[in-house]
């Protein structure tokens, strides 16, 4: 063992000029700046998403990883300060992702595709992901489920540690969904027996509801992650059947409570939409077939829609050209219009909308692309930067601390080129990254 440490060592410091040599940004650990190191960003159009309006030349001063104060150009710049000139750029707070899976490859046509690969592989696919994430300009994410448990924990602890390149992150631990639902490995044969920690959250009543929440949430999870009804990429599930009861999501969403936890409820049909709803969740992820009572309910119980309306067009055209099951195509456009078509009356009701893309299904780092689907399905620019902003900084609980550029909340800042409400396609290609005072990229 001695030996073996040894020459680790030895290795390692081999490794360190070659290190040394990259970018600060490229190089952990991947921590913020401390509160003496001083930067003003003098901003060409600033996105006031609390308000809902651009502030023309504006002076953003980042103390360590917060915002210390906003001003009019040319406002007072400290001195020694880094000065940052985005003057040609539209700034716009960090962009939230509220429905991801970062764990884990692309979606492939292969129903055993999970099975395939270790821990370790879906665990180092993560860190890729979070790099690409976070370089295309988004710096917080809900990550809501993977299929081995828990590899989304030690993700957020590592990047939270400074090991990792990523955004800050949210994650759910484990799906909870019935034997054989939407958040089971299915389409195998009958005598493949699963491991034990793709089940982790397999739960068929309300007590085990209750304890699999219990669980989750003691090993280290944020928030829960409910599979109400079937799924259009798990093979053999029904997205409009209604996999658990009113009682039973309300279990979990009561059980979670003890803990200051929300609950995100996967959900494509609208029974298992309004059962979730009545039983008080968060969010609702997906809302694929979601009916005029079904928006009328989120609308009086002030429940987030939280809708991947890119995603549909993406699984058509690459599922297709992929060779993925006749199956899953048929589901997926027997969801995509329906889905579009209740998003757009969604909006012109005023439910509550955030930013979800369901990354992982496409690859991570295409997230924007949903940005201009959402304006063209009833939403404003702004209305859409705020889902992605302000409004899912408050569907995770931490509004408090991001979401905006405001004074006090983290320096989580990116900028696109020239006019970013006029075009918004323009945020697939986002040219500054800062988060939590660390530049990541820059024009």
């Amino acid at each position: 063992m001695y030996t073996i440490l040894l020459a680790l060592a030895a290795l390692l410091a081999v490794g360190q000029p070659a290190l040394a040599q990259l970018p600060d940004y490229m190089a952990p650990p991947y921590l913020p700046p401390a509160a003496t190191v001083v930067t003003a960003i003098r901003a060409g159009r600033l996105v006031d998403v609390d308000k809902g309006v651009v502030l023309r030349d504006q002076i953003i001063v980042v103390k360590g990883d917060k915002i210390a104060s906003i001003e009019s150009y040319p406002g007072h710049v400290p001195a020694g300060a880094k000065v940052i000139d985005l003057s040609k750029y539209t700034v716009t707070p960090g962009l939230i992702d509220c429905h991801t899976h970062l764990i884990g490859g692309d979606e492939s046509a292969n129903a055993s595709a999970p099975l395939e690969r270790s821990a370790g592989q879906e665990e180092l696919d993560g860190v890729k992901n979070a790099r690409r994430t976070l370089l295309a300009g988004f710096t917080t994410v809900r990550d809501v489920g993977t299929y081995r448990a828990f590899l989304d924990v030690a993700l957020r602890d590592y990047i939270n540690d400074g090991y990792v390149m990523g955004p800050h992150m949210a994650v759910a631990g484990a799906y909870i969904t019935v034997s054989s639902g939407g958040g089971e490995v299915t389409g195998l044969a009958t005598d493949v027996g699963i491991p034990a920690d793709m089940r982790f959250g397999v739960a068929n009543n309300a007590d085990e509801v209750r304890q699999r929440v219990r669980e989750i949430l003691n090993r280290g999870a944020d928030l829960i992650k409910i599979i109400a009804t079937g799924a259009v990429l798990a093979p053999g599930t029904k997205p409009g059947v209604q996999e658990f009861s009113e009682e039973e999501i309300h279990a979990a969403v009561t059980e979670a409570a003890k803990y200051g936890a929300r609950v995100a409820a996967h959900a494509h049909g609208a029974e298992g939409i309004n059962a979730a709803v009545k039983a008080g969740v968060a969010s609702i992820e997906h809302g694929s077939l979601m009916t005029d009572e079904s928006i009328r309910l989120m609308k009086e119980h002030g429940t987030y829609l939280d809708a991947d309306i890119y995603n549909g067009d993406y699984t058509a055209v690459e599922g297709k050209a992929q060779g993925w099951s006749a199956e899953i195509l048929r589901k997926n456009d027997e969801t995509t219009d329906a889905q579009r078509a209740g998003f757009r009356k969604a909006v012109a009701a005023g439910v509550k909308m955030t930013f979800g893309t369901d990354a992982g299904v496409y690859p991570h780092g295409l997230n924007a692309r949903q940005l201009p689907y959402m304006v063209k399905y009833g939403m404003t620019p702004m209305q859409a930067l705020q889902s992605a902003t302000i409004n899912a900084a408050t569907l995770i609980g931490w509004q408090d601390r991001l979401g905006s550029i405001a004074q006090g909340k983290s320096a989580d800042i990116i900028a696109v080129e020239g006019d970013g409400l006029a075009d918004i396609s323009r945020y697939t290609n986002v040219a500054f990254v800062m988060k939590s005072g660390t530049v990541y990229k820059s024009p």
